[in-house]
C-alpha cells in the first residue's frame, strides 16, 4: 500500500561548509510549522553543542515536515523553466510530506553525504551569495549528478550580500547547473526571504518516490529499506535511520526483520519518523523516511548503507541489496592516551559511547612506553579526528594526549606486502613503499593563483591542472594524503587572504620514497613522536623537531641530548643545558677556590648519576609538551 506516494518529496540540502545549510533548515522548519517560533533555536537540527560552536554540521539530521501548498503561491511559468504537474494546480490547497536531510559540508564526511544521496530524489544545492561557488560545491554537484538526482540551485545570505555579489553568485551557480539565471532561487536563511518560494519549487520539481528499477522488484510485499544513518539508545538499542524503497515496515504482528550485510535477525522495538524528535507511528510505507528501533545492543551488527528486509520468512537466496553498501574506510590514524593515566577505563568507556553515535570510528588497544595504555583510532580525516578529541574532553571530561596523525602505507619487505598504520611499525629497510593519494580541487580568485602554486615548495602537488570557472580558477592536482592532513588548509587560507577553498576525494596508492624519523631524548626513543616523512624532507623536519623540543622541554638537573635519527644515523641534535645552581661567592665568606671546585665536582657527579638513571629508565615527556607539538 502506498500512503499518498505522489505527495511525498525526499530531498537534502548540500553546500560548502559555512554556507548556511542549517540556518536555512531552521527557516524551513518555521515556515512549515514543524517547530513553533517560540521553541526555535539557531541550528535546530544540529544537536551537538560542538556543532553550534563551530558553526558546522557534523552529524546528518533528517526531519519530516508537513507542508500545505496553496496555488496562489505558485507562479505559473509562461516559459518552460519548471515542469509543473497539472494535478498540483487543480486544487486550491494540497498537503505534502517533505522529508529533509541536513548533511555535513566538510570533505571528511563525504561518506555520510553519499549515503544520504541514495535516500532522496532531489538536492537543494546551496551557495553563499558573498562567496559564490566553492570547491565543495563542485564536489557536491558531481555526487548529485552521479546519483541522477534533480538539483535545485539556491543562493543564500542575500540579506548580507551586495546586489553585485548576488548576481555574480547566481551566474556562477547557473553556469554550473547549466540553467538560466532565472531558475536560481534567491533566499535568506536568516530573514526567511524566498523560503516560501523554495518550498513551492521543491514540490514542483523534485519527483515523488518511484520504484528504482536498478534495485530489482520484490515479490510477496516484502519490505526493503536503506540504512543511511544510526543512533544508539540505551533502552531501544541501535536506531536505524531508513528510507523505505519497497513494501512497508510495521510493528503490528511483525515477524523478525533482517539485516543483509551482517546477516542479523531482530524484532523491532519501535517504528516511526522524525519531527525532528522521534515520533512513533507503528508503520512506515514505501517512499517514506523514518526510523526503526532494532533493540540490537551491539552497534557492530548494524552497518551504515546496509539493507533491511521486513520479513525473514519470505527471504530468498538471491536478495538484491540497495545501492552502494560500502564500509566507511578510515584514512587517518591517531593514538589516544589519557592525560591522567588513571583514567584509562574512563577513556575506554567514552570511546565506546562515541562509537555508538559515530559508526565511522574505529578503535583498538594500543600501548606506549612513554604514555602508557591507550587506543589507536581510525578516522575519515583530520577534522573527524579533531572533533572526536574535543568531544572526549567536553562530553566525557577525559583529556587526552595524541600521537601525530598518520596514514596507512603499503610496504614491500622480504616477507611480502603489509599495511603499516602506525609509524613505529614502519620497517627500517624495505624494498618498496606506496602511500595513499588524494585528488584535490582548489578554487580561488585569479590574483592568488601564483601564491598557491608556490606551495609546491612545501607540499608534493602532482599533475597540476588549471581551469577557468567563470571568474575563478579551479586547480586540480594529486597530493599525498599525508600532506593533506598536515596544515594545507591553514597555508591555503594564509596565502589567499582566506578566499581559497578546497575539497578532496581519496584516490589510489602511489610509489613513494619515505623513511621513519625517530626522536630520542637522553638516548631513549620517544614513540609518540615517531613520524614517516619523505626522504627529501628528512633533514629539514629533523632539525625543526629538535629545535622545537629544545624550546618546549623543561630543564632538568642534568643536560639532555635531543636527537633525531633515521636509517641508523643521527640527523640532527640539540642539547638542553642543565639547571644551574649558584655556588655562592666564597671569597666574601672566607672560602677559597679549592672549596668551590670540590662542590662543583660533587655537583657534576650527582648530575651524571641522575642522567644514568634517566637513561636506564624511561624518560617521560609532560603531556602538555605533546599537545603543544601537535598544535605546532
Amino acid at each position: 500500500m502506498d500512503n499518498g506516494l505522489e505527495n511525498i518529496r525526499n530531498f537534502l540540502i548540500t553546500a560548502h561548509i559555512d554556507h548556511g545549510k542549517s540556518t536555512l533548515a531552521d527557516r524551513l522548519l518555521e515556515v512549515t510549522g514543524t517547530i513553533e517560533k517560540r521553541q526555535m533555536k539557531p541550528q535546530y537540527l544540529d544537536q551537538l553543542e560542538l556543532e553550534r560552536e563551530r558553526g558546522i554540521t557534523i552529524k546528518m539530521a533528517p526531519v519530516r515536515m508537513n507542508y500545505e501548498l496553496r496555488t496562489s503561491n505558485l507562479e505559473r511559468q509562461t516559459s518552460s523553466q519548471f515542469t509543473v504537474q497539472s494535478s498540483q494546480l487543480s486544487d486550491s490547497k494540497q498537503k505534502y510530506i517533505l522529508n529533509l536531510i541536513d548533511t555535513p559540508g566538510h570533505s571528511d564526511f563525504a561518506y555520510e553525504v553519499s549515503r544520504a544521496l541514495e535516500a532522496v530524489e532531489g538536492v537543494v544545492l546551496l551557495v553563499d551569495a558573498t562567496q559564490g561557488v566553492q570547491a565543495q560545491t563542485l564536489a557536491n554537484f558531481e555526487s548529485a549528478r552521479k546519483s541522477k538526482l534533480v538539483m535545485i540551485g539556491a543562493v543564500n545570505k542575500i540579506d548580507a550580500a551586495s546586489p553585485e555579489q548576488i548576481e555574480n553568485s547566481v551566474k556562477e551557480l547557473a553556469g554550473l547547473l547549466e540553467v538560466s539565471s532565472e531558475e536560481i532561487l534567491r533566499v535568506s536563511g536568516k530573514t526567511g526571504e524566498g523560503v516560501e518560494k523554495l518550498l513551492s519549487v521543491i514540490v514542483e520539481r523534485i519527483p515523488s518516490p518511484k520504484v528504482r528499477s536498478e534495485f530489482g522488484v520484490l515479490s510477496s510485499g516484502l519490505g526493503r529499506a536503506l540504512v543511511f544513518d544510526s543512533f544508539y539508545d540505551e533502552h531501544k538499542g541501535v536506531i536505524a535511520f531508513v528510507r523505505v524503497f519497497d513494501g512497508e515496515f510495521s510493528i503490528q504482528g511483525a515477524p523478525n526483520f533482517y539485516l543483509l550485510a551482517t546477516k542479523t535477525e531482530f524484532k523491532p522495538k519501535e517504528i516511526g519518523y522524525f519531527i525532528p524528535q522521534y515520533k512513533s507511528s507503528g508503520i512506515i510505507h514505501r517512499g517514506e523516511i523514518g526510523y526503526i528501533a532494532t533493540g540490537i545492543k551491539d552497534p557492530g551488527k548494524l552497518k551504515i548503507g546496509d539493507t533491511i528486509f521486513s520479513d525473514i520468512q519470505h527471504l530468498t537466496s538471491n536478495l538484491q541489496p540497495l545501492a552502494g553498501y560500502l564500509e566507511p574506510k578510515p584514512v587517518v590514524f591517531v593514538s589516544f592516551y589519557p592525560e591522567d593515566t588513571s583514567k584509562y577505563d574512563e577513556l575506554k568507556q567514552a570511546l565506546a559511547k562515541l562509537r555508538l553515535t559515530d559508526s565511522a570510528l574505529q578503535f583498538e588497544s594500543d600501548f606506549s612506553e612513554v604514555l602508557g595504555r591507550g587506543f589507536k583510532g581510525g578516522f575519515l580525516g583530520r577534522l573527524h579526528f579533531e572533533i572526536t578529541a574535543e568531544r572526549l574532553e567536553r562530553e566525557f571530561n577525559v583529556s587526552t594526549v595524541t600521537s601525530f596523525p598518520s596514514v596507512a602505507y603499503k610496504v614491500h619487505t622480504k616477507d611480502g606486502w603489509q599495511e603499516i598504520k602506525h609509524p613505529r611499525d614502519f620497517p627500517a629497510e624495505y624494498l618498496e613503499a606506496s602511500e595513499p593519494m588524494a585528488k584535490i580541487e582548489i578554487l580561488v580568485h585569479p590574483e592568488y593563483l601564483g601564491a598557491i602554486l608556490q606551495l609546491k615548495q612545501f607540499f608534493r602537488f602532482r599533475n597540476i591542472e588549471t581551469h577557468t570557472l567563470n571568474n575563478k580558477i579551479l586547480i586540480k592536482a594529486r597530493l599525498p594524503l599525508a600532506d593533506l592532513i598536515g596544515d594545507l588548509d591553514d597555508k591555503l587560507k594564509s596565502v589567499s587572504a582566506g578566499y581559497a577553498s578546497f575539497s578532496y576525494e581519496l584516490a589510489d596508492y602511489e610509489k613513494t620514497d619515505v623513511i621513519k624519523l625517530e626522536i630520542l631524548l637522553v638516548e631513549q626513543v620517544v614513540p609518540g613522536l615517531t613520524r614517516i616523512i619523505p626522504k627529501e624532507d628528512l633533514e629539514r623536519e629533523a632539525r625543526a623537531m629538535v629545535e622545537k623540543l629544545k624550546d618546549l622541554l623543561p630543564r632538568q638537573q642534568f643536560s639532555q641530548a635531543i636527537q633525531a635519527a633515521a636509517g641508523g644515523r643521527i640527523i640532527a641534535r640539540e642539547t638542553l643545558p642543565a639547571m644551574q645552581k649558584a655556588l655562592g661567592d666564597f671569597g666574601k665568606n672566607g672560602g677559597d677556590r679549592t672549596r668551590k671546585m670540590k662542590l662543583w665536582k660533587k655537583q657534576q657527579r650527582g648530575k651524571k648519576k641522575l642522567k644514568e638513571r634517566a637513561t636506564q629508565s624511561q624518560v617521560r615527556i609532560p603531556p602538555q609538551i605533546f599537545k603543544e607539538l601537535m598544535r605546532r
